[in-house]
């Protein structure tokens, strides 16, 4: 139990590297007023949003920056449809870093339908595929069962169950040291991951080679399974000892 809280703690308590929002301009508050006559790409930021199993109307919209990213923003729209710019307003909330630093989140309230974030990579805006938020229709379910098989010695291989298959579209894996140390993030279509194999790997997050696991040490192992809206229907989450 004292583990299940201690990864509860590391999926939804905010970081101290917190990106505090800056003064607000009247341009920044609808999302169509600040892209005017700029430059952006839409669909370009890797996104996806989830409600907490301990406070039910809170939502953490997590997405991973590149490099070189920063002007962190996340709005939010009522209307039916998710790609109407217009209808996005700002959130004027600062983002906290999340597994440890290789991605961030927005720690948020709202009863509106669309998130999606947005930040600058030099002259060019980035946005994410709008995340459709389910917080009070389908909340985020969350449990420990995952199967490990360690046949082959540092090398666990992970499996799971699939909550539902029409909901599915991606699995995002990340893989921890007892002390939250990010080793690797990889996403899969299908329901299994080995550590370190790439074979099913569709996405990877993971910068460089992550180190060999080191026999007899703890981590811990979380996965998402996303929807195709980017809504998580479900995490999992268990810790492990490398054999």
């Amino acid at each position: 139990m004292k583990l299940y809280r201690l990864l509860i703690l590391l999926l939804f308590v905010s970081c101290v590297d917190n990106d505090a929002p800056g003064l607000v301009v009247d341009e920044e508050l609808i999302l169509s007023n600040f892209l005017e006559n700029k430059t952006y790409i839409k669909d370009n930021v890797i996104a996806c949003a989830a409600s907490n199993d301990k406070i039910p109307d809170l939502i953490n919209v997590y997405f991973y920056p590149e490099e070189g990213a920063g002007n962190f923003k996340l709005y939010v729209s009522g209307a039916e449809n998710g790609n109407d710019f217009s209808k996005y307003g700002l959130v004027e909330s600062g983002s906290q870093s999340f597994l440890d630093g290789t991605m961030r989140q927005f720690v948020t309230r709202s009863e509106l339908k669309w998130f999606v974030v947005v930040y600058k990579i030099e002259n060019t805006i980035h946005i994410s595929t709008p995340i459709r938020s389910k917080v009070f229709s389908q909340p985020t379910l969350y449990d420990a069962n995952v199967t490990i098989n360690q046949e082959t010695s540092g090398m666990p291989k992970f499996s799971w169950d699939i909550e539902s298959e029409e909901n599915n579209a991606i699995f995002f894996e990340v893989v921890t040291t007892s002390n939250s140390e990010f080793l690797s993030g990889t996403y899969t279509h299908e329901n299994n991951f080995q550590y370190y194999k790439l074979n099913n790997v569709v996405l990877n997050v993971t910068k460089g080679t992550p180190p060999d696991l080191i026999l007899g040490d703890t981590y811990n192992f979380i996965v998402m399974d996303v929807s195709l809206d980017n809504w998580v229907n479900k995490v999992i989450m268990t810790s492990f000892t490398a054999e």
